[in-house]
Protein backbone atom coordinates (compact mmCIF):
# COMPACT_ATOMS: atom_id res chain seq x y z
CA UNK A 1 0.00 0.00 0.00
CA UNK A 2 1.54 3.72 -1.01
CA UNK A 3 2.01 6.15 1.92
CA UNK A 4 -1.61 8.03 0.86
CA UNK A 5 -3.43 4.97 1.93
CA UNK A 6 -1.22 3.72 4.92
CA UNK A 7 -4.00 4.63 7.86
CA UNK A 8 -6.31 3.16 10.54
CA UNK A 9 -9.70 1.71 8.59
CA UNK A 10 -12.13 -0.46 9.97
CA UNK A 11 -14.54 -2.99 7.79
CA UNK A 12 -17.74 -1.20 6.32
CA UNK A 13 -20.35 -1.72 8.97
CA UNK A 14 -18.13 -1.91 11.92
CA UNK A 15 -21.31 -0.81 14.57
CA UNK A 16 -18.14 0.46 16.84
CA UNK A 17 -16.34 2.31 14.33
CA UNK A 18 -19.96 3.49 12.68
CA UNK A 19 -20.91 5.32 16.19
CA UNK A 20 -17.63 6.74 16.58
CA UNK A 21 -18.03 8.51 13.08
CA UNK A 22 -21.28 9.26 13.54
CA UNK A 23 -20.46 10.65 16.74
CA UNK A 24 -17.17 12.53 14.96
CA UNK A 25 -19.36 14.04 12.16
CA UNK A 26 -22.39 15.73 14.17
CA UNK A 27 -19.85 17.62 17.03
CA UNK A 28 -17.40 18.21 14.10
CA UNK A 29 -20.45 19.67 12.04
CA UNK A 30 -21.75 21.52 15.09
CA UNK A 31 -18.43 23.22 15.87
CA UNK A 32 -17.96 24.35 12.12
CA UNK A 33 -21.66 25.45 11.44
CA UNK A 34 -21.37 27.34 15.35
CA UNK A 35 -18.49 29.70 13.59
CA UNK A 36 -20.57 29.61 10.27
CA UNK A 37 -24.16 30.57 11.67
CA UNK A 38 -22.85 32.88 14.19
CA UNK A 39 -21.52 35.01 11.37
CA UNK A 40 -25.03 34.92 10.29
CA UNK A 41 -26.74 35.80 12.78
CA UNK A 42 -24.28 38.71 14.04
CA UNK A 43 -24.54 40.17 10.26
CA UNK A 44 -28.24 40.47 11.09
CA UNK A 45 -28.02 42.14 14.43
CA UNK A 46 -24.23 43.23 15.16
CA UNK A 47 -22.37 44.42 12.13
CA UNK A 48 -24.58 47.05 10.68
CA UNK A 49 -24.10 49.23 13.88
CA UNK A 50 -20.34 47.96 13.97
CA UNK A 51 -18.93 48.19 11.36
CA UNK A 52 -21.16 49.99 8.71
CA UNK A 53 -22.71 52.95 11.01
CA UNK A 54 -21.20 55.56 7.76
CA UNK A 55 -23.37 54.34 5.53
CA UNK A 56 -27.15 55.04 5.52
CA UNK A 57 -29.00 52.35 7.17
CA UNK A 58 -30.74 50.35 3.81
CA UNK A 59 -26.97 50.37 2.43
CA UNK A 60 -25.68 49.62 5.70
CA UNK A 61 -28.08 46.14 5.55
CA UNK A 62 -27.23 45.47 2.25
CA UNK A 63 -23.24 45.64 2.62
CA UNK A 64 -23.59 44.00 5.86
CA UNK A 65 -25.14 41.26 3.77
CA UNK A 66 -22.89 40.97 1.13
CA UNK A 67 -20.23 40.36 3.50
CA UNK A 68 -22.67 37.46 4.71
CA UNK A 69 -22.99 36.26 0.67
CA UNK A 70 -19.41 36.15 0.32
CA UNK A 71 -19.20 32.97 2.76
CA UNK A 72 -21.25 31.20 0.00
CA UNK A 73 -19.22 32.42 -3.18
CA UNK A 74 -15.96 30.68 -1.98
CA UNK A 75 -17.56 27.48 -0.83
CA UNK A 76 -17.58 25.73 -4.10
CA UNK A 77 -14.19 26.57 -4.44
CA UNK A 78 -13.69 25.01 -0.62
CA UNK A 79 -15.62 21.84 -2.18
CA UNK A 80 -13.20 21.48 -4.84
CA UNK A 81 -9.66 21.82 -3.03
CA UNK A 82 -10.62 20.02 0.12
CA UNK A 83 -12.36 17.69 -2.65
CA UNK A 84 -9.44 16.57 -4.51
CA UNK A 85 -7.36 16.37 -2.00
CA UNK A 86 -10.05 14.04 -0.02
CA UNK A 87 -10.42 11.73 -2.71
CA UNK A 88 -6.96 11.59 -2.97
CA UNK A 89 -5.29 11.20 0.18
CA UNK A 90 -8.21 10.49 2.40
CA UNK A 91 -11.29 12.15 3.89
CA UNK A 92 -9.91 12.33 7.70
CA UNK A 93 -6.84 14.62 6.70
CA UNK A 94 -9.21 16.83 5.05
CA UNK A 95 -11.68 17.22 8.18
CA UNK A 96 -9.07 17.78 10.32
CA UNK A 97 -7.41 20.83 8.34
CA UNK A 98 -11.15 22.03 7.59
CA UNK A 99 -11.51 22.51 11.14
CA UNK A 100 -8.72 24.13 11.74
CA UNK A 101 -9.25 26.65 9.19
CA UNK A 102 -12.47 27.29 10.04
CA UNK A 103 -11.47 27.74 14.34
CA UNK A 104 -9.05 30.27 13.26
CA UNK A 105 -11.14 32.48 11.24
CA UNK A 106 -13.96 32.56 14.00
CA UNK A 107 -11.23 33.68 16.55
CA UNK A 108 -9.97 36.52 14.16
CA UNK A 109 -13.48 37.57 13.66
CA UNK A 110 -13.44 37.90 17.18
CA UNK A 111 -10.68 40.07 17.24
CA UNK A 112 -11.89 42.90 14.44
CA UNK A 113 -11.13 46.50 15.07
CA UNK A 114 -14.44 48.37 15.09
CA UNK A 115 -13.34 50.59 12.32
CA UNK A 116 -15.56 51.51 10.22
CA UNK A 117 -15.40 50.26 6.27
CA UNK A 118 -11.58 48.81 7.45
CA UNK A 119 -12.97 46.61 9.33
CA UNK A 120 -15.95 45.14 7.02
CA UNK A 121 -13.09 44.78 4.62
CA UNK A 122 -10.92 42.47 7.14
CA UNK A 123 -14.36 40.88 7.97
CA UNK A 124 -15.20 40.30 3.87
CA UNK A 125 -11.85 38.59 3.61
CA UNK A 126 -12.26 36.23 6.86
CA UNK A 127 -15.47 35.91 5.31
CA UNK A 128 -14.06 34.04 2.25
CA UNK A 129 -11.74 32.20 3.82
CA UNK A 130 -14.46 30.75 6.66
CA UNK A 131 -16.25 29.61 3.18
CA UNK A 132 -13.42 27.72 1.41
CA UNK A 133 -13.48 25.58 4.88
CA UNK A 134 -16.71 25.25 5.43
CA UNK A 135 -16.85 24.47 1.99
CA UNK A 136 -14.70 21.42 2.68
CA UNK A 137 -16.16 20.45 5.89
CA UNK A 138 -19.52 18.89 4.93
CA UNK A 139 -18.73 16.46 2.36
CA UNK A 140 -15.81 15.07 4.63
CA UNK A 141 -18.37 14.44 7.67
CA UNK A 142 -21.07 13.46 5.36
CA UNK A 143 -18.95 10.80 3.52
CA UNK A 144 -17.42 9.38 6.42
CA UNK A 145 -20.61 8.34 8.14
CA UNK A 146 -22.04 7.29 4.41
CA UNK A 147 -19.05 5.37 3.74
CA UNK A 148 -19.12 3.58 7.37
CA UNK A 149 -22.56 3.03 7.46
CA UNK A 150 -24.20 -0.30 6.08
CA UNK A 151 -26.77 0.34 2.79
CA UNK A 152 -29.90 0.04 4.90
CA UNK A 153 -28.75 2.66 7.31
CA UNK A 154 -27.36 5.04 5.23
CA UNK A 155 -29.55 8.00 5.32
CA UNK A 156 -29.34 8.04 8.88
CA UNK A 157 -25.90 7.94 9.56
CA UNK A 158 -25.04 10.57 6.61
CA UNK A 159 -27.93 13.12 8.08
CA UNK A 160 -26.03 14.17 10.99
CA UNK A 161 -23.69 15.98 9.18
CA UNK A 162 -26.49 17.70 8.46
CA UNK A 163 -27.73 17.44 11.85
CA UNK A 164 -24.74 19.49 13.24
CA UNK A 165 -25.74 22.87 11.13
CA UNK A 166 -28.45 23.31 13.23
CA UNK A 167 -27.14 22.09 16.85
CA UNK A 168 -23.89 24.73 15.79
CA UNK A 169 -26.83 27.21 14.47
CA UNK A 170 -28.33 26.93 17.96
CA UNK A 171 -24.62 27.18 20.29
CA UNK A 172 -24.15 30.05 18.10
CA UNK A 173 -27.50 32.20 18.26
CA UNK A 174 -28.02 31.35 22.07
CA UNK A 175 -24.04 32.37 23.01
CA UNK A 176 -25.28 35.50 21.06
CA UNK A 177 -28.89 36.12 22.27
CA UNK A 178 -27.00 35.63 25.80
CA UNK A 179 -24.46 38.27 25.21
CA UNK A 180 -27.45 40.60 23.68
CA UNK A 181 -28.82 40.62 27.16
CA UNK A 182 -26.35 42.91 27.76
CA UNK A 183 -26.86 46.65 27.83
CA UNK A 184 -26.99 48.27 24.35
CA UNK A 185 -22.99 49.69 24.21
CA UNK A 186 -21.14 47.03 26.19
CA UNK A 187 -23.03 44.19 23.42
CA UNK A 188 -22.14 46.41 20.53
CA UNK A 189 -18.43 47.18 21.84
CA UNK A 190 -17.45 43.69 23.35
CA UNK A 191 -20.17 41.34 24.14
CA UNK A 192 -20.55 39.81 20.53
CA UNK A 193 -17.10 39.27 20.58
CA UNK A 194 -17.30 36.40 23.34
CA UNK A 195 -18.90 33.81 21.44
CA UNK A 196 -16.52 33.83 18.24
CA UNK A 197 -13.39 33.75 20.33
CA UNK A 198 -15.16 31.10 22.39
CA UNK A 199 -14.42 29.03 18.93
CA UNK A 200 -11.01 28.08 20.44
CA UNK A 201 -12.44 26.04 22.82
CA UNK A 202 -14.52 23.91 20.75
CA UNK A 203 -11.61 24.00 18.07
CA UNK A 204 -9.81 22.02 20.67
CA UNK A 205 -12.62 19.40 21.66
CA UNK A 206 -13.54 18.78 17.66
CA UNK A 207 -9.37 18.28 16.71
CA UNK A 208 -9.15 15.55 19.60
CA UNK A 209 -12.65 13.62 18.74
CA UNK A 210 -11.63 13.45 14.84
CA UNK A 211 -8.41 11.83 15.90
CA UNK A 212 -9.75 9.61 17.55
CA UNK A 213 -11.94 8.00 14.27
CA UNK A 214 -10.52 5.44 11.11
CA UNK A 215 -10.13 6.90 7.81
CA UNK A 216 -13.43 5.49 5.07
CA UNK A 217 -12.95 1.86 4.80
CA UNK A 218 -14.68 2.31 1.45
CA UNK A 219 -11.95 4.74 0.56
CA UNK A 220 -9.49 2.56 1.32
CA UNK A 221 -10.95 -0.18 -0.28
CA UNK A 222 -11.02 2.08 -3.64
CA UNK A 223 -7.36 2.97 -3.39
CA UNK A 224 -6.04 -0.48 -2.84
CA UNK A 225 -7.76 -1.09 -6.32
CA UNK A 226 -6.71 1.81 -7.70
CA UNK A 227 -2.77 0.55 -7.15
CA UNK A 228 -3.26 -3.42 -7.64
CA UNK A 229 -4.69 -1.78 -11.26
CA UNK A 230 -1.71 0.65 -11.69
CA UNK A 231 -4.48 3.63 -12.09
CA UNK A 232 -3.42 6.20 -9.72
CA UNK A 233 -2.30 8.26 -12.48
CA UNK A 234 -6.28 8.14 -12.96
CA UNK A 235 -7.92 11.69 -14.47
CA UNK A 236 -8.40 14.27 -11.60
CA UNK A 237 -11.49 14.11 -9.32
CA UNK A 238 -12.89 17.51 -10.70
CA UNK A 239 -12.97 16.20 -14.08
CA UNK A 240 -14.57 12.72 -13.40
CA UNK A 241 -17.18 15.06 -11.73
CA UNK A 242 -17.51 17.64 -14.95
CA UNK A 243 -18.19 14.72 -17.29
CA UNK A 244 -21.28 14.10 -16.16
CA UNK A 245 -22.68 18.02 -15.56
CA UNK A 246 -26.10 16.96 -15.40
CA UNK A 247 -25.51 15.43 -12.07
CA UNK A 248 -23.97 18.09 -10.52
CA UNK A 249 -26.17 20.92 -12.19
CA UNK A 250 -29.70 19.15 -10.62
CA UNK A 251 -28.15 18.33 -7.42
CA UNK A 252 -27.47 21.94 -6.91
CA UNK A 253 -30.88 22.71 -8.19
CA UNK A 254 -32.18 20.31 -5.68
CA UNK A 255 -30.96 21.61 -2.93
CA UNK A 256 -31.25 25.41 -3.44
CA UNK A 257 -34.93 25.61 -1.75
CA UNK A 258 -33.47 23.95 1.57
CA UNK A 259 -30.84 26.70 1.46
CA UNK A 260 -33.38 29.72 0.79
CA UNK A 261 -35.53 28.50 3.34
CA UNK A 262 -32.43 28.20 5.81
CA UNK A 263 -31.13 31.69 4.59
CA UNK A 264 -34.49 33.42 4.62
CA UNK A 265 -35.39 32.58 8.32
CA UNK A 266 -31.74 32.85 9.48
CA UNK A 267 -31.39 36.31 8.55
CA UNK A 268 -34.14 38.07 6.90
CA UNK A 269 -36.73 36.34 9.24
CA UNK A 270 -35.37 37.28 12.49
CA UNK A 271 -34.90 41.21 11.23
CA UNK A 272 -38.54 41.23 9.86
CA UNK A 273 -39.84 39.61 13.29
CA UNK A 274 -38.14 42.32 15.08
CA UNK A 275 -39.26 45.14 12.72
CA UNK A 276 -42.79 43.74 13.71
CA UNK A 277 -41.91 44.72 17.22
CA UNK A 278 -40.63 41.28 18.62
CA UNK A 279 -37.61 42.05 21.13
CA UNK A 280 -34.47 40.76 19.45
CA UNK A 281 -33.35 38.55 21.92
CA UNK A 282 -36.96 36.98 21.93
CA UNK A 283 -36.67 36.50 17.88
CA UNK A 284 -33.00 35.11 18.89
CA UNK A 285 -34.16 32.12 21.01
CA UNK A 286 -37.37 31.40 18.50
CA UNK A 287 -34.59 30.76 15.73
CA UNK A 288 -31.94 29.31 18.37
CA UNK A 289 -34.76 26.64 19.83
CA UNK A 290 -35.76 26.10 16.08
CA UNK A 291 -32.23 24.73 15.48
CA UNK A 292 -32.14 22.61 19.04
CA UNK A 293 -35.09 20.84 17.80
CA UNK A 294 -33.73 20.39 14.19
CA UNK A 295 -30.77 18.79 14.93
CA UNK A 296 -33.10 15.97 16.34
CA UNK A 297 -35.25 16.03 13.54
CA UNK A 298 -32.77 16.14 10.77
CA UNK A 299 -31.53 12.39 11.66
CA UNK A 300 -35.21 11.42 12.25
CA UNK A 301 -36.03 12.12 8.80
CA UNK A 302 -32.92 10.56 7.50
CA UNK A 303 -33.89 7.73 8.64
CA UNK A 304 -37.31 7.93 7.17
CA UNK A 305 -35.35 7.68 3.91
CA UNK A 306 -34.12 4.78 4.93
CA UNK A 307 -37.17 3.57 4.60
CA UNK A 308 -39.58 5.27 1.90
CA UNK A 309 -36.43 6.90 -0.37
CA UNK A 310 -35.04 10.16 -0.19
CA UNK A 311 -37.48 11.39 -2.55
CA UNK A 312 -40.52 11.49 -0.80
CA UNK A 313 -39.30 12.91 2.26
CA UNK A 314 -37.47 16.14 0.24
CA UNK A 315 -40.38 16.89 -1.68
CA UNK A 316 -42.58 16.87 1.74
CA UNK A 317 -40.24 19.48 2.74
CA UNK A 318 -40.32 21.61 -0.28
CA UNK A 319 -44.48 21.01 -0.33
CA UNK A 320 -44.99 22.03 2.74
CA UNK A 321 -43.11 25.35 2.59
CA UNK A 322 -44.40 26.51 -1.11
CA UNK A 323 -48.43 26.07 1.33
CA UNK A 324 -47.01 27.59 4.39
CA UNK A 325 -45.16 30.72 3.43
CA UNK A 326 -47.56 33.45 3.41
CA UNK A 327 -49.29 31.86 6.51
CA UNK A 328 -45.75 31.85 8.40
CA UNK A 329 -45.16 35.27 6.91
CA UNK A 330 -48.59 36.47 8.46
CA UNK A 331 -48.01 34.82 12.13
CA UNK A 332 -44.27 36.79 12.01
CA UNK A 333 -46.09 40.04 11.25
CA UNK A 334 -48.33 39.46 14.35
CA UNK A 335 -45.31 40.26 16.35
CA UNK A 336 -46.54 37.79 19.10
CA UNK A 337 -43.87 36.24 20.73
CA UNK A 338 -45.30 32.55 21.03
CA UNK A 339 -46.77 32.72 17.42
CA UNK A 340 -42.83 33.80 16.62
CA UNK A 341 -41.72 30.58 18.50
CA UNK A 342 -44.60 28.23 16.59
CA UNK A 343 -43.06 30.09 12.80
CA UNK A 344 -39.99 29.13 13.45
CA UNK A 345 -40.12 25.37 14.86
CA UNK A 346 -42.49 24.88 11.61
CA UNK A 347 -40.27 26.54 9.34
CA UNK A 348 -37.04 24.60 10.32
CA UNK A 349 -37.64 22.42 12.32
CA UNK A 350 -40.23 20.66 10.02
CA UNK A 351 -39.78 21.82 6.67
CA UNK A 352 -36.50 22.34 6.30
CA UNK A 353 -35.61 19.32 8.20
CA UNK A 354 -37.63 17.21 5.79
CA UNK A 355 -35.07 18.31 2.75
CA UNK A 356 -31.80 18.37 4.93
CA UNK A 357 -32.08 15.07 6.77
CA UNK A 358 -32.31 12.85 3.07
CA UNK A 359 -29.98 15.09 1.96
CA UNK A 360 -26.25 14.34 2.18
CA UNK A 361 -27.19 10.94 1.67
CA UNK A 362 -29.14 11.72 -1.66
CA UNK A 363 -26.27 14.03 -3.35
CA UNK A 364 -23.35 11.96 -2.16
CA UNK A 365 -24.88 8.28 -3.63
CA UNK A 366 -24.41 10.41 -7.28
CA UNK A 367 -21.17 9.87 -7.56
CA UNK A 368 -18.38 6.96 -7.40
CA UNK A 369 -15.77 6.78 -4.46
CA UNK A 370 -12.59 8.25 -6.22
CA UNK A 371 -14.51 11.69 -6.80
CA UNK A 372 -17.54 11.62 -4.38
CA UNK A 373 -15.64 13.88 -1.93
CA UNK A 374 -15.16 16.28 -4.70
CA UNK A 375 -19.11 16.10 -6.63
CA UNK A 376 -21.14 16.26 -3.48
CA UNK A 377 -18.92 18.78 -1.71
CA UNK A 378 -19.50 21.03 -4.72
CA UNK A 379 -22.91 19.47 -5.27
CA UNK A 380 -23.53 20.68 -2.01
CA UNK A 381 -21.89 24.03 -1.94
CA UNK A 382 -23.47 24.94 -5.34
CA UNK A 383 -26.65 24.39 -3.49
CA UNK A 384 -25.76 26.83 -0.49
CA UNK A 385 -24.45 29.58 -3.20
CA UNK A 386 -27.52 29.19 -5.38
CA UNK A 387 -29.94 29.00 -2.46
CA UNK A 388 -28.49 31.09 0.67
CA UNK A 389 -25.89 33.16 -0.81
CA UNK A 390 -28.06 35.80 -1.74
CA UNK A 391 -30.93 35.64 -0.04
CA UNK A 392 -30.60 38.12 2.23
CA UNK A 393 -29.65 40.84 -0.32
CA UNK A 394 -32.70 39.72 -2.67
CA UNK A 395 -34.82 39.16 0.04
CA UNK A 396 -34.17 42.74 1.69
CA UNK A 397 -33.87 44.78 -1.56
CA UNK A 398 -37.62 43.33 -2.77
CA UNK A 399 -38.45 43.94 0.90
CA UNK A 400 -37.35 47.62 0.22
CA UNK A 401 -37.69 48.56 -3.07
CA UNK A 402 -41.85 47.48 -2.43
CA UNK A 403 -42.07 50.18 0.73
CA UNK A 404 -42.13 47.65 3.06
CA UNK A 405 -44.41 44.73 1.47
CA UNK A 406 -43.93 41.24 2.48
CA UNK A 407 -45.49 39.49 -0.86
CA UNK A 408 -42.61 39.65 -2.98
CA UNK A 409 -40.44 38.35 -0.81
CA UNK A 410 -42.67 35.44 0.05
CA UNK A 411 -43.16 34.62 -3.73
CA UNK A 412 -39.48 34.39 -4.01
CA UNK A 413 -39.21 31.51 -1.36
CA UNK A 414 -42.55 29.81 -2.96
CA UNK A 415 -40.22 29.92 -6.31
CA UNK A 416 -36.92 28.56 -4.78
CA UNK A 417 -38.86 25.42 -3.19
CA UNK A 418 -41.20 24.96 -5.88
CA UNK A 419 -37.76 24.93 -8.76
CA UNK A 420 -36.14 22.06 -6.19
CA UNK A 421 -39.69 20.25 -5.92
CA UNK A 422 -39.82 20.28 -9.89
CA UNK A 423 -36.32 19.06 -10.59
CA UNK A 424 -36.28 16.67 -7.74
CA UNK A 425 -39.61 15.04 -8.69
CA UNK A 426 -39.19 14.95 -13.03
CA UNK A 427 -34.98 14.79 -12.94
CA UNK A 428 -34.24 12.79 -10.36
CA UNK A 429 -33.73 8.86 -9.55
CA UNK A 430 -34.83 7.32 -6.02
CA UNK A 431 -31.12 6.61 -4.70
CA UNK A 432 -31.43 4.64 -1.69
CA UNK A 433 -30.57 1.38 -2.88
CA UNK A 434 -27.17 2.34 -5.28
CA UNK A 435 -24.45 0.88 -4.38
CA UNK A 436 -21.15 2.94 -3.47
CA UNK A 437 -18.33 0.40 -2.83
CA UNK A 438 -16.70 1.36 -6.58
CA UNK A 439 -14.35 3.15 -8.27
CA UNK A 440 -17.16 4.76 -10.78
CA UNK A 441 -20.19 7.02 -10.83
CA UNK A 442 -23.11 5.52 -9.61
CA UNK A 443 -26.17 6.72 -11.46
Amino acid sequence: MSQMTKTRATTRGDQTQVNKVIVSSFFGSTIEFYDFILYATATATVFVPVFFSTLNPLLAIVASYLTFAAGYVSRPLGGIIFGHFGDRIGRKRMLLVSMSVMGAVSVLVGLVPAIPMWGALMLLVLRLVQGIAIGGEWGGAALMSLEHAQTSKRGFAASFANAGGPAGAFLGTAALALFALLPQDQFLSWGWRVPFLFSVVLLAVGLYIRSQIAESPVFVAAMKAAESQKSLTRSLPIAQVLRRPRALIVIGLVGAGAFVIQALFSTFGLTYAVGAGVDRPVALWAFAFSQLFAAVAIPAFGALSDRVGRKPVMLAGYIGMAVLAFPLFWALAAGTTWLVFAVFLVALTILQSLTFGPMAAFLAENFGTTSRYTGASLGYQLAALIGAGFTPVIASTIFASSGGAIEGVIWFLIAGCAVSAIVLGFFTKESRHVEIDDTVASS
